[in-house]
């Protein structure tokens, strides 16, 4: 019973270091042309910069659904960088899994 405790406090202490890590990563995505999304580890949006030329309003549905595509990119490439880091941290898996 110890060792589990001991185990989930030392899975706690991991997860809360893999956490702070994830926070100072950050992801830059251009796919998109004239879209730049730069978004951290834990999925947290820095910025989003847009290039004016795509501020025209005849073309409010192309840059909404340009804007979409740059915003899931950004998503799946973050959670890409999380999951490498926390296979990384955790080679073994979660023990008794």
């Amino acid at each position: 019973m110890f060792d589990k405790m001991k185990q989930l406090m030392e899975m706690k202490k991991q997860a809360d270091i893999i956490k702070r890590e994830l926070d100072n990563i950050t992801t830059e995505v251009n796919d998109v042309p004239g879209i730049r999304i730069v978004i951290s580890g834990s999925q947290k949006f820095q910025s989003i910069e847009v290039d004016e030329s795509l501020l025209d309003p005849r073309n409010k549905a192309r840059f909404q659904g340009d804007l979409l595509r740059g915003v899931n990119a950004a998503v799946k490439k973050s959670q890409n960088e999380a999951a490498k880091k926390m296979a990384s941290a955790m080679p073994g898996g979660l023990p008794g899994m």
